[in-house]
C-alpha cells in the first residue's frame, strides 16, 4: 500500500509524479463514446478542421479523470477513505492526440475530521503539463483520508501544532516522524 497516511502528508509537500502517459486518439474516441458525449470536436475530424483548433481535441473529462489517476499512486493508494470534492477545474490549453502527459501535486490544507476520528482531510492541487511544458489541467481535489492505525485525532492536531511552531522558530523537522513509506 504505497498511498500516505494523512499525518504523513505537510503542507506545501509537492510530488512529481514519475508516471507520463501518451494520450492516444483511441483513448479519447473511447472515452468520449463510453460517457455518451456527441461532441463533433473529440469524434468529427472534418468538424474539427473548422475549429481553431485545427484538429480534434482530447476531451477535457478523460484529462482530468488522467491527471488525478496518476497521481494515486504516491499519495492515496489504499489510504483514501473517499474523494469529497474537486473545485477550480480549469484546462487552460487544449490536449492533442500524441501529447504526452506528466502530473505534479502539491498538498495545500490539512484538517483533521471532527465528526471522524483518526481520519483527516487533505486538500491537493494537480497540475498536468504536457511535453512542452504547457499546463493543460489543474483542479484542487479534497480527499478524506485514513489516519495512521492507532493515532487519536488528538494526536494528530498536537503534531500539526507542533511542526508550525517549530516551523515559526525557524526549523525544518516536526517532533514526530512519520514511518517510512510502505512498497
Amino acid at each position: 500500500m504505497p498511498g500516505l497516511y494523512f499525518e504523513e502528508f505537510t503542507v506545501g509537500q509537492k510530488f512529481a509524479h514519475p508516471i507520463r502517459r501518451t494520450v492516444t486518439e483511441a483513448d479519447n474516441v473511447f472515452f468520449t463514446a463510453m460517457t455518451h458525449n456527441p461532441a463533433q470536436l473529440h469524434l468529427d475530424e472534418e468538424y474539427a478542421k473548422t475549429t481553431e483548433f485545427g484538429t480534434r481535441i482530447v476531451n477535457s473529462l478523460f484529462t482530468l479523470g488522467l491527471m488525478i489517476g496518476i497521481s494515486v499512486g504516491d499519495t492515496t493508494l489504499g489510504t483514501t477513505v473517499a474523494n469529497l470534492g474537486m473545485d477550480e477545474v480549469r484546462f487552460p490549453k487544449p490536449v492533442f492526440h500524441g501529447d504526452t502527459l506528466h502530473v505534479e501535486t502539491e498538498v495545500l490544507e490539512l484538517r483533521a475530521s471532527k465528526s471522524r476520528p483518526g481520519q483527516g482531510i487533505v486538500t491537493f492541487l494537480h497540475k498536468a503539463i504536457n511535453q512542452k511544458g504547457e499546463i493543460v489541467a489543474s483542479c484542487k481535489r479534497s480527499a478524506l483520508m485514513l489516519g495512521r492505525p492507532g493515532t487519536t485525532p488528538q494526536e494528530i492536531e498536537r503534531q500539526r501544532e507542533a511542526a508550525k511552531a517549530l516551523a515559526k522558530m525557524g526549523g525544518t523537522e516536526p517532533d514526530f516522524q512519520a514511518p517510512p513509506r510502505r512498497r
